[in-house]
């Protein structure tokens, strides 16, 4: 748990309305609370107490938090509500932008956004709402420099967006198409308009009539489109990250004429899980629900190299035929040796057509290739980009049939330390 200021209470605090009201908020927040919920946590503090602020903590935590990724939004929403004296000031504050500059002066936590605004929920006017002027007054606005919502929603990293953000979010992420230049075959197809000429197809023709040769049979070469193998990070690092991203890949696997033969899943963070049947329901929610009970270890720790070994062993010739594109999400912080995950690198980029890595930590400026398990995966990506917002995939969508975009791996490259050192 966090380390907040201590709780203070007043004599006559109406604890039940308070925690109805802090229910209220969590539930605007994103989490699933229901009247049921908030009986069960008045009757936990009434038999825990709130004298002891861990023991306050935890009984509502105990009862209103189901899953590992409402931990940070609860932790969040418990700060602003109950434990900071001036929080509607912070949240004012998170909520309006700042007026002596174009940016905040400081950047959001993780999920402090959500949790001001579902607190702040009917406290302020809707953005888009007209204010009310004297009759006869009018109002002049220079807004020719000033962006769209939607171009600023694209540049904003997902661990920062509200959850009416990552809704909208998610609404472009869904018309966003992923598509592929198809792969020339070495096989043949029958075609007037043909380079080739098909000389044994020429000659049943010719026997047909009698032995003569009235024409050439053309033929020109097959297409065949590549599989889309996808590795996703479900660790704690990567949680918000990866939800968004397999959103994304939901609406590609449903895609219809996107190009791909077939799109495979895969989830991993202490193990690998096979996530492909549920990417290819229909319903996203459904879909994704399904991965998520299925993959056991969200926001978990990081083996990067042990489950790369497990796909290469037990998966890799089973979807990586056919020049299949693998795309690598993940951070790169690894718990493992890097010499077995340079080794596992290096067999998945051998055995796929494009191996592209899409790391979120590429969003900060002075991103350098410190971590060990950075330095390991890097030599061995065709293409490292960045995936935290909706701007880096639109740029994937552009750039994975262009075999000679490399992304920043030639810069990160020069950055390395020479081998032995």
């Amino acid at each position: 748990m966090p380390d907040y200021p201590p709780l203070s209470l007043p004599d006559n605090p109406k604890l039940v309305r308070n925690i109805t009201h802090f229910a209220r908020a969590l539930r605007k927040a994103g989490l699933p609370i229901g009247p049921g919920r908030v009986l069960d946590a008045v009757q936990a503090v009434a038999a825990a107490g709130f004298t002891s602020r861990e023991d306050f903590y935890w009984a509502l935590h105990a009862c209103f938090v189901t899953k590992p990724e409402q931990r940070l939004v609860f932790a969040q929403v418990f700060r602003l509500f109950w434990r900071d004296p001036r929080y509607l000031e912070q949240m004012m504050a998170a909520m309006l932008p700042a007026i002596r500059g174009v940016q905040e002066e400081r950047a959001a936590k993780p999920a402090e956004k959500r949790a001001a605004e579902a607190l702040l929920d009917g406290m302020l006017d809707p953005p888009d709402a007209p204010a009310e002027e004297p009759e006869g007054t009018e109002i002049g606005i220079d807004a020719s420099r000033t962006a769209s919502a939607e171009e600023r929603l694209k540049t904003l990293d997902f661990e920062q967006m509200s959850t009416a953000e990552i809704a909208a979010a998610k609404r472009i992420l869904a018309q966003l198409a992923l598509p592929v230049t198809p792969i020339q075959s070495r096989r043949l197809m029958a075609s007037p308009q043909g380079r080739r000429a098909d000389w044994r197809r020429t000659l049943r023709m010719a026997a047909r009539q009698g032995g003569d040769l009235q024409e050439i049979a053309r033929a020109k070469r097959r297409i065949r489109w590549p599989n889309l193998v996808v590795l996703c990070d479900i660790s704690g690092s990567m949680s918000q990250y990866s939800r968004i991203i397999l959103h994304f890949l939901h609406s590609v696997a449903n895609a219809k004429g996107a190009g791909w033969a077939r799109v495979h899943g895969f989830t991993f963070g202490t193990r690998l899980t096979n996530i492909t049947r549920h990417l290819h329901q229909r319903d996203v929610d459904a879909a994704l629900a399904a991965a998520g009970a299925e993959a056991q270890d969200w926001e978990g720790g990081t083996r990067i190299g042990d489950c790369l070994h497990a796909f290469n062993r037990d998966w890799s010739r089973r979807v990586m035929g056919q020049g299949a594109v693998v795309l690598l999400i993940t951070d790169g912080l690894d718990r493992g040796g890097p010499e077995a995950l340079a080794r596992e690198m290096q067999r998945l980029q051998l055995s796929s057509r494009r191996l592209i890595w899409l790391n979120p930590l590429l969003r900060w400026d002075g991103f350098a290739p410190k971590a060990q398990g950075i330095r390991a995966m890097l030599p061995y990506a065709d293409s490292f980009r960045a995936g935290h917002s909706i701007a880096s995939l639109e740029e994937l969508a552009q750039v994975i049939s262009s075999p000679s975009d490399a992304g920043e791996k030639a810069r990160l490259m020069a950055l390395l330390p020479p081998a032995g050192k």
